[in-house]
């Protein structure tokens, strides 16, 4: 088992570039060219206008998305995935214990439809594999 020196043997810029590369995925998810309509009003938030917070909201996803870059980078690099297949692989996992199993039942406590669990966790799912494939690779 590798100790605290895991810290500076991960690439920032791979960190920070898929983090970047998440966050303009989420730009594009959550666009009107694809899921912001439906996603909007299964939770009746109106859209007219400029949305209220979008700045704020947006540099916290962005700070989010390097965060979870971060320990994907770690989880990636403890798990020895060191190709595309192995970091996708180790990403799924990493989306259906982290992402789908909590996220699920706390959707139906909060009684939203299905199809919103649907679009958030098919956003993370993309996200996660394709940063995966990505810091798998870029050391």
């Amino acid at each position: 088992m590798q100790s605290f020196p895991i810290h500076m043997s991960l690439n920032p810029v791979a960190i920070v570039l898929a983090a970047v590369v998440q966050w303009v995925i989420g730009a594009a998810w959550y666009s009107p060219a694809l899921f912001s309509k439906p996603w909007a009003r299964m939770l009746k938030l109106d859209m007219s206008g400029k949305p209220k917070g979008l700045a704020v909201g947006m540099v916290a996803s962005l700070v989010g998305d390097v965060l979870l870059c971060l320990v994907q980078a770690h989880v990636l690099r403890y798990a020895g995935a060191a190709t595309v297949v192995a970091g996708v692989l180790v990403s799924v996992v990493l989306w259906l214990g982290f992402f789908v199993a909590p996220n699920l039942a706390q959707g139906i406590y909060e009684q939203r439809p299905f199809a919103v669990f649907g679009i958030n966790q098919g956003y993370w799912l993309v996200c996660l594999t394709v940063s995966g494939a990505m810091l798998a690779v870029w050391k």
